[in-house]
This record gives C-alpha cells, structure tokens and sequence, in this order.
C-alpha cells in the first residue's frame, strides 16, 4: 500500500516531459523536452531549444523563426459566418414560418447535441462538467455555431413562453425573462468572439445580433426605452451598410430585417415620447410579418387587451333588433367588443380600401371573438342553476350573438363570391392560379341559402317579435329569393358548358323569372337598396341575353345532326373502322391543329396519333384437326393388363 501511494504522488509531481517537434530547412525533425521544474514552471522557451539543439548556426535559427511566423497565422485564423443568411434558412426551415417556436427550439437543442459529438467538447459523462468556450477554445468556425445556436435557443424558448394561450403569468414572466438573459448573455459572447476570430462582416453581423438580442431584452422589460432605442438604431444602421454589398440574396436579407426592425423602432420612440402615433398607426405596423416581430404584436395584443378590459366595463349590455340583453360575463363583454372593434375595421370609410385578402383575415377574428363569446356564455348558462330569468337573458343574448355571427358569416360568403366571379371570366389570373368554374359558384350560393335560412329561422322562432324582428325575417326572405337567381343563372352556365342547351335554355328561363320577381320585391320598399336592385338588373338582362343564346345554339345543333348524320356514315367502312378526323401523323402536309381546346365540352382528344393502336392481320401457324381419331378401331389391351387376385379383390387393389 505504502509503494501505491508513492507511485500516485509521482505521478502528481509536475515533472514531466512535454515532446514538440520543430521543422527546421531539411524537413527533419527534432524532438525538444521541456522539463518542468518543482513549481510547476517551465524554463524560456528559447534555453530550452538552445540546450536542445547545441550549435545550431544562425540560418536554422532563422528558418526556425520563420516557422513560428507561419504557425501563428495557422493558429488565429479569420472565420466567416453569414450569420442573418444561416438564421434565417433555420428558422423558415424548422418551424418559425408558421410560428412554431417550440419546433425551432428543439432543433436548436439538436443541432447544438450534434455539434458537440463532432467537435468532442462534451460536457462528462454522467455528472455535468461545464467546458467554456474562449478565444483559445476556437479552432474552427463550428465552436462560433455553438455560441450562436445556444442563443437562439434561449430566445425561442423565451418567445413559446411568450405566445402560451392565455400569455405567461407572473412565474412564467420570470422564466422569460431569465431565458432573454441567457440569450443576450451568448449573444454578446458570440460578438466578442467573432471579433477576435472572424473577419470584418461576421464581426459586423454579430455585433448587429448582439444589439438586436440586447434591445428584445429591454423591449420586453418595459423598461431603459432610450437604451432599447439604441440598440435598435444600432443593428438597423449595421444591415441598412451590409445591405450594399453582397450578392441578391443577402440584399433581401438585409431589407426584410429592416423592416422587421422598423415597428420596434417607431415603438420605442412612440414611449420615449419622440413620435406622436396613434392606436391605428400601431395596429398597421403589426401587421408586418417576420419572426423579429412577434414580440412586438405580443406586446401590442396585450396592451389591447387591457385596454379593451378598461373598456368592457361600461358594456353592460348587448342590443340586437330592439331587444337589450345584459352581460354578467366580463370575459363575454371582452370577446364581444374585440369583434365589434374588428367590425369597424370591415364598415369603417377605410372599408374600400382593404385588399380582399385582409378582409378575410379580419372576417376570421371576428368569427373567433363571437365563438369565444358564446362559449363563455355557454359556461354561464351551465352554472347558472335554476335561475330561470338568468337563464333566459342568457339563452337570448346566446342567439342574439349567433345571429350576428351567421350575419357576419353571410357577409364574409358575398365577399367569396365576388372575388370568385371576378376570376370566372378569366383563364388565368395574376397569380397562376386556377380559373373559376360556375360550380364553385353555385356551391357558394348554397351556403348564402343556407345560412340566410338558418338566420330567418332563429328570428321567426319567436313567439312575440318585435317590428325589427319582423323587418329582418322579411329581407332574410328577399335575399334568399336573390341568391335563388344567382344560383340558377350559374347552375345554367356549368350546363351551358357541358353543351346541354335544353336544360341550359330552361335554368336560365328560370332564373330570369326569379330575377325579375326580386328585383320587384326590392322595388316595392321605402328605402330601396339600390346595390342589390343593380345587380339584379345585371342578372336578370344576362339571363335573358344567355336563353337567346342558348336557344339559337340548340337551332343550330338541330339543324347539323342530319349533316353530321350523313357525314359519319360517308365514312363508314367495311372494316368497322371509322376516320371522321385525320390524325396530325395522316395530315402533316397541312397546317391544322390537333389540339383539343379544353373549354369546349363535351371535351375533345388531342388528335396526334390513335392510341391504342388499331389491330392488323398477321400470317400464322395453320390450326390441325384429327378427323380420322374417331374412325380408327384400336386393339384390344386386357390380354396385357395385370389379373386380380382374391387377396387383392379383398384389398380393392
């Protein structure tokens, strides 16, 4: 035991050898052993290589030094990193284009995990043992991709934080905050990293980094504003310069950073107080898209949100066709102002001019505040008990807010079924995308009778109604009469098309008289809805114009059958082979195309070549039949066959 011990301290002594090897001019090595002393240090690095080396003349020395000169540079070279490129392909890649930060964090933690195994920088095994990274620590561009993959890590598990449902609470408040910490805390060192290792754009993109992470930070502590504002100018003024150069690419890189950066920009200055914005001027910059400003909309929607609390306070009651229903719910009355707010937006003086897609999208929140609202009313009416006047103001402000949701939904069709019949005469549109048919038409009509019907129903189910009640259920029933045209004129068109004229003539007869019947329902009103009569009148000269066609073409058809008649049977063969059309192959020597054109119905083939290809005659093998089998008398074969004995009749054998 006692040798064990002596043998472990030596080996504990810091005297030891340490082999390096020197090239000198001829390629041959030398090996040089440093020698440590009892404390641990060592002698000059140049007594060491003179007492190795003896009389050495000065050209070794030289080449020796030269040596060093080369080795240094091999030692600190410059790395180059497209950081914003890198980032971004990442981010669109796993996750953030759908806003999916808890997707983006676990490739994170993957990449990193990978990234550790093939530069062997594991933390243990077992028990953790933590391995910093420092200037001497990088010897190749990936430890520079560990720093900055652990920062986006730590950001994008702040952001899931940040977008949970009902938004973090005091306790997941701090977590968030923490974890923005540790992200401008690797975001700084991945900058003074870059600026000892990398070369001068990396430095500069991940000095714009650390800016961009430091400024987030403050953003979200609702605090040092000016400090914010700076980091922001300071990482908005580095990509506008990076923005200049570089190939395409890296310019719409750089622009789209821009204007993600600009929303917080104008944001801080709006606190600090340098710019006068107001509410409207704040929603349309969050309109912007871009993974660098959810943090901004999440700020946004939370500031709405308390002040639309602030507000909901005096809505205590909802009015609907002259009825007046109570609001005991404060999360119902935050729903149901949310959805009125957003209905400013869709019949406001800006209404007109909102693109078509942004309508839809404000339809879709409208639709989610009401749904929610009925939910939570829903919740109310389970809890209510036996309070039957609760029940019933709260059953009536139920259908009272289905009613304007199926209102809404009604208004949210007519907006599809303008922009369909808006595509309907074009074959292609600007986008490339597909043509629209009258089907879809008519499938959309369907919907608008639907929901018309539904909505005149939940009004007539009343047992007294009021004369708004009445008003109501009565243009419920004209609109319906309306949509029957429509939906007849575009059923008569899909018909049209598939070259039925009968049927076709006789839809558009039809729609014309259901035209006519509307248009002089809306005629007869005090307060005429001159929108409506217009299209009407569009309707009803169109479906008349159409069965003049229709009915003309249907003539003419008639008219070609015994022509056409003629025509195919000249063109029948003996052969039962008929060619009324001359393949392109049979009719090169005129120019006549063989393209079949695909609006015309019933639809026609191309008539390149006939495929599958006709059958042809071909010579083979003559059939064999022996006739004379049945005239040849065979002899007889028992004389040969085996004899039965007893034993075997026994056996059956």
């Amino acid at each position: 035991k006692s040798q064990k011990k002596k043998k472990k301290k030596d080996r504990r002594r810091p005297e030891f050898a340490i082999s390096r090897r020197i090239a000198d001019s001829s390629r041959s090595r030398r090996r040089i052993t440093f020698k440590f002393n009892d404390d641990g240090e060592a002698p000059p690095i140049e007594s060491s290589i003179a007492g190795a080396m003896g009389k050495d003349n000065e050209a070794t020395a030289m080449v020796v030094d030269g040596s060093k000169t080369n080795d240094s540079d091999q030692i600190n070279p410059r790395y180059s990193i497209n950081v914003l490129q890198l980032l971004k392909s990442a981010q669109m890649q796993h996750g953030l284009r759908h806003g999916d930060y808890t997707r983006y964090r676990r490739y994170c933690s993957a990449r990193l995990r990978r990234l550790y195994k093939s530069l062997k920088f594991t933390h243990g095994r077992g028990k953790y043992t933590r391995r910093a990274i420092t200037e001497a620590t990088v010897t190749e561009v990936r430890f520079l991709h560990v720093v900055l993959y652990c920062a986006e890590r730590a950001w994008s598990h702040a952001m899931e934080k940040r977008q949970l449902p009902d938004g973090p609470n005091a306790r997941q408040r701090i977590y968030l905050i923490g974890r923005l910490r540790k992200a401008v805390k690797w975001a700084n060192q991945f900058s003074r990293l870059c600026a000892v290792k990398g070369d001068s754009r990396t430095s500069l993109e991940a000095e714009a980094y650390a800016s961009y992470m430091n400024g987030t930070l403050l953003f979200e502590q609702d605090r040092n504003w000016d400090t914010a504002l700076k980091n922001f100018l300071s990482a908005r003024a580095v990509y506008e310069e990076l923005g200049k150069y570089g190939d395409l690419e890296n310019q719409v890189l750089c622009r789209e950073r821009l204007e993600e950066l600009e929303p917080s920009i104008r944001y801080c200055r709006h606190k600090i107080g340098e710019s006068n914005l107001k509410t409207s001027d704040l929603l349309q910059i969050g309109e912007v898209e871009g993974p660098a400003l959810d943090l901004f909309k999440a700020k946004l929607e939370a500031a709405m949100a308390e002040a639309r609390s602030q507000q909901a306070a005096s809505l205590t009651e909802f009015q609907w066709l002259g009825h007046k229903y109570p609001i005991p719910n404060a999360k119902t009355r935050v729903a149901i102002l949310k959805a009125q707010e957003l209905e400013k937006d869709l019949h406001g003086q800006d209404a007109n001019a909102l693109p078509a897609e942004k309508k839809l999208a404000v339809f879709d929140k409208i639709f989610t505040a009401y749904h929610e609202a009925r939910g939570y009313i829903r919740s109310d009416l389970t809890s209510a008990g036996n309070a039957e006047r609760v029940k019933d103001d709260l059953s009536g402000l139920h259908d009272a807010v289905t009613a304007v949701l199926g209102l809404r939904t009604t208004e949210r069709d007519r907006l599809l079924v303008t922009i369909a019949k808006s595509k309907l005469a074009k074959r292609r549109d600007d986008k490339n995308e597909k043509v629209t048919k009258p089907e879809e038409l008519v499938r959309l009509y369907d919907l608008l009778l639907e929901n018309t019907l539904a909505l005149s129903e939940l009004v007539s189910s009343r047992k007294e109604r009021t004369a708004e009640e009445v008003a109501f259920a009565e243009e419920c029933e004209r609109r319906r009469l309306a949509f029957r045209a429509e939906r007849c004129f575009f059923l008569a068109k899909s018909y049209s098309i598939a070259g039925k004229r009968a049927e076709a003539y006789a839809l558009f007869s039809h729609a014309q008289s259901l035209a006519e019947k509307a248009l002089k329902n809306y005629q007869d009103l005090n307060e005429k809805d001159e929108v409506m009569m217009k299209e009407l009148k569009g309707l009803y000269s169109e479906c008349r114009s159409s069965s003049c066609i229709e009915h003309a073409l249907g003539i003419m058809e008639e008219e070609k059958v015994p022509e056409n008649l003629s025509t195919r049977v000249s063109a029948l063969s003996l052969s039962g082979t008929t060619n009324l059309q001359k393949f392109l192959v049979q009719n090169l020597d005129a120019y006549e195309s063989a393209l079949a054109d695909p609006n015309v119905k019933p639809a026609q083939h191309p008539r390149i070549e006939a495929f599958p290809p006709p059958f042809q005659s071909i010579a083979r093998n003559p059939i064999i039949r022996d006739l004379a089998y049945e005239y040849i008398d065979f002899p007889s074969l028992e004389t040969r066959m085996k004899k039965k004995g007893l034993i075997s009749r026994w056996w059956g054998k």
